[in-house]
């Protein structure tokens, strides 16, 4: 086995790398650059190939034209590195694991999807096991307590209970730190929050254009990025972000410019758009279908903003929507440890419900996400059982559970109309 790095680990990740590893041959890790990934893989892997090592990366590059097979070699699981640099590693690999006829003999990561992955002559289908990492959850970064489990409110045992050590200013540092793990071990604060800024600058510098070979204008990356982070948990059309990063362009930039923006984004792991819930509704209520618009960490907003803790802390609105990023990630997190999905749901009445876990067993939860104080927490309450009515229970399973998540409050309790209110520092998986 490989010696784990020092320091921090993903306790999700690593369950669910270790899971699918005993049950396919091969494991495909995939996530933001600066996430974990290659730790997570190395603690598990009994040798290593590191494709982008400089002093050896064009002889591998050159071996994987002449000799591919000779790459596999070495101790399984054999961990290959930035696998994307040679595409052809996903045809190989899933020949090698039908004549190896064994489970556990490859993990691959990586931080883009190459751009000629339709060229790969086969797909992998079972002999391939997918995991997305993710940057680290309060839970997995020793901020939330964990007192409340997701799982637990799926097996809806009851009461509740847990106490919130998260106050206001360190929720506003912990959505512009975010959760890349080399952030949660640094000393001061200054040095924390300067990994996003870093990230924010490599995006829109180099990796937006190295993704596809594809060069595109560092200016108008910025302010695309500045554009979705205002516009992050809307349904915001390509329109609507082009008319915002118009305004500043010194020639005409289409819709199609926007798109391929976007999806170098999408490729690289900045962003992931939240799909939409279509539950069976009793009324003939119009569902809105469109994607919500969301970065994979909030700091990656902060940073595109050029916001700190203080400037959150000033103007709440803004940090109502950041909070709400920083929720959905960890919400994400925890679905993935449980097999399930999040969704958005929204109707053509204006009703909302922020967040939706649905689980392969049809079980699913209601969530609102609120910054906090007894006004908002009432509204969330009132959006999701309102929801939950209009649920057509002869059709689909009632809700597991619902809940307003919150990051300002001391406890975690049920209401007595039953809506759980739970703030992020007690939640977990």
């Amino acid at each position: 086995m490989c010696k784990a790095m020092e320091g921090y680990k993903h306790r999700i990740a690593d369950q669910l790398l270790a899971d699918k590893l005993d049950a396919m041959g091969a494991v495909l890790v995939e996530g933001p650059k600066g996430c974990g990934k290659t730790t997570t893989a190395e603690q598990q892997a009994g040798s290593v190939l590191y494709m982008d090592d400089p002093v050896n990366s064009a002889q591998y590059q050159q071996m994987a034209q002449t000799n591919i097979s000779m790459l596999l070699r070495g101790g399984t699981p054999r961990l290959i590195d930035e696998w994307q640099i040679v595409p052809q590693f996903l045809d190989a690999i899933r020949f090698e694991v039908d004549h190896r006829n064994a489970d556990g003999q490859f993990i691959l990561t990586g931080s883009a999807v190459p751009p000629d992955i339709k060229k790969i002559n086969h797909t992998g289908t079972g002999r391939y096991g997918w995991l997305t990492m993710r940057t680290m959850s309060l839970w997995e970064s020793g901020e939330s307590n964990g007192s409340v489990g997701v799982g637990d409110l799926f097996k809806q045992l009851g009461d509740i209970a847990g106490v919130n050590d998260i106050g206001i200013e360190q929720l506003a540092f912990l959505v512009c730190r975010g959760g890349w793990p080399r952030s949660t071990s640094k000393k001061t604060e200054k040095a924390a929050l300067m990994q996003a800024i870093e990230y924010y600058e490599a995006i829109v510098r180099t990796d937006i254009s190295r993704v596809d070979d594809v060069q595109r204008n560092e200016e108008r990356a910025k302010r695309l990025l500045r554009s979705y982070a205002r516009h992050q948990g809307s349904q915001a059309s390509i329109p609507t972000i082009l008319a915002d990063i118009a305004v500043n362009e010194a020639e005409d930039v289409s819709d199609e410019t926007v798109s391929s923006y976007l999806n170098a984004l999408r490729k690289i792991f900045v962003i992931e758009d939240m799909p939409a819930w279509n539950p069976n509704i009793r009324s003939k209520t119009a569902i809105r279908t469109a994607d919500t618009r969301y970065f994979t960490d909030p700091s990656i907003a902060c940073a595109a903003l050029g916001l700190g803790p203080e400037d959150l802390i000033n103007d709440l609105n803004t940090f109502g929507l950041f909070f709400e990023t920083l929720c959905v990630r960890d919400l994400r997190v925890y679905a993935d440890a449980l097999g399930g999905k999040v969704y958005h749901y929204r109707d053509k009445t204006g009703l909302e419900c922020d967040a939706v876990i649905h689980l392969r067993n049809g079980l699913y939860g209601l969530i609102e996400v609120k910054l906090g104080g007894d006004k908002l927490i009432e509204e969330g309450s009132k959006n999701l059982l309102t929801l939950s009515d209009k649920i057509d229970t002869t059709k689909m399973k009632t809700p597991a559970f619902k809940m307003v998540l919150v990051g300002v409050g001391k406890y975690a309790y049920q209401r007595q109309d039953g809506v759980y209110v739970v703030p992020i520092g007690c939640l977990k998986d």
